[in-house]
């Protein structure tokens, strides 16, 4: 629109219209300061905002009478003339609505009578942002010239207010987001364990690492009444948000039973029954139990969850750990089952979730069971926090870059026997 085509006091009209669409961000106070200020301009009877979605649809977002007051009929404007506005993207004045040969006049028109309406389109750089339209039954009633100039260039200003104020909401809606997910990490790191509760003859060190802001991988290794040792790792069946939601649930309820002194097959099944009886959305949690005690006799329960890797240091052999049992919230009554091992001094433990296997090069290759029993092997001798640094790092050397797609969580038990 060439402003010299306005005239002075429409020009002036048009700068304190515009300063007043700008002077917020806030999306619902700019829609309604373009509408107030098209309805001073227009003097209509009726004025209606629409906005288009994401989908590029249009909604309704203000629709106004001539005394301010709100319509209760938000779809009483005529659509043959928006879609006709929205399919030229130029401006429509007429103040023949009923007769205009430029279009058939459809329902909204003849029976509402009217007589005048005025639409433009608001658009940014050719995108259609939205339209306003006004309308009047009223028998003076007409729209001139000069309001569908003053109209055209009060829309093509809207729509960049609009547009920013949009953009704004986004922005402040990310950082509200962005700001809400890390307080939600830093909860979620304040559960797992601040220190590594000390056992007579053991060495234990642990790594957890999310692929997102939230994970649903954990650990946890705790202090038993009896003088021995918890450890648990698990992997919710989701990511994000609702794993770590399901995650927490699911570490309490795992460590409540096992601080109350129940037995370690106890504590897993009363959790699993409580998940089991509480979880309505499909999710469940693959969970391994570990129990140390200070001779070298451990305790195992497997719950669907990745078998740990033993290395047997007398022998320089590994074994897997049996596999058993279903993911805990699964379903209720699991039959789960315990495994008793005596370990040997120089004997190490590897518990993994499938983060570590399931990681990916470049070219889709994952890094696979095989490859992570070689490097442990290769470095099972070492002290535990050395063997999780190790895999840690041969994993990201693998993946040589690529971004993890999934929570990454190790343990390292290894019996010193002294």
């Amino acid at each position: 629109m060439d402003l010299t085509t306005i005239s002075a006091d429409h020009l002036q009209t048009l700068f304190e219209i515009v300063g007043a669409m700008n002077s917020s961000l806030e999306f619902d106070d700019v829609l309604n300061a373009v509408m107030d200020a098209v309805m001073r301009v227009t003097k209509a009877q009726r004025g209606y905002l629409m906005v288009s979605d994401e989908r590029g649809v249009l909604e309704v977002r203000v629709a106004r009478g001539m005394d301010g007051e709100k319509l209760a009929d938000a779809q009483a404007y005529s659509r043959t003339i928006v879609n006709q506005v929205i399919e030229t993207r130029q401006v429509l004045l007429t103040n023949n609505a009923q007769d205009d040969g430029r279009y058939v006049p459809g329902e909204s028109i003849v029976i509402r009578g009217l007589r005048a309406i005025l639409c433009a389109p608001m658009l940014v750089k050719d995108r259609l942002i939205g339209v306003v339209y006004v309308d009047t039954s009223i028998r003076s009633g007409a729209f001139t010239e000069a309001d569908l100039e003053l109209l055209t260039a009060v829309a093509g200003q809207a729509g960049v207010a609009i547009e920013n104020a949009r953009l704004y909401g986004i922005a402040v809606e990310k950082g509200r987001l962005e700001r809400e997910l890390q307080m939600a990490r830093e909860i979620q790191e304040s559960l797992l364990p601040r220190r590594i509760p000390q056992l007579r003859g053991y060495d234990i060190a642990a790594r957890w690492q999310s692929a997102r802001e939230v994970a649903g991988d954990f650990y946890d290794v705790f202090a038993l009444s009896d003088g021995s040792v918890g450890l648990v790792i698990a992997d919710v069946s989701d990511k994000g948000a609702p794993a770590a939601l399901f995650m927490a649930s699911a570490r309490s309820m795992i460590r409540t039973h096992a601080l109350a002194g129940f037995s370690s097959l106890d504590t897993l099944s009363r959790a699993n029954d409580l998940i089991a009886d509480d979880s309505d959305n499909g999710m469940f949690v693959t969970t391994y139990y570990s129990v140390f005690h200070e001779n070298g006799i451990s305790e195992h329960i497997n719950a669907g969850h990745n078998p740990p890797l033993l290395y047997r240091r007398a022998a320089h052999q590994m074994f897997t750990m049996p596999r058993g049992g279903r993911a805990i919230g699964w379903f209720p009554n699991n039959p789960l089952q315990k495994v008793d091992v005596t370990l040997s001094a120089g004997d190490v433990l590897l518990y993994y979730t499938d983060g570590i296997t399931d990681a990916e090069n470049g070219s889709g290759e994952a890094f696979g069971e095989e490859r992570l029993m070689r490097t442990f092997m290769a470095s099972a001798t070492r002290n535990p926090q050395a063997v999780v640094e190790l895999l840690i790092g041969e994993v990201y050397r693998f993946c040589d870059g690529a971004a993890p797609f999934d929570d990454i969580t190790l343990c390292v038990v290894r019996y010193r026997g002294d």
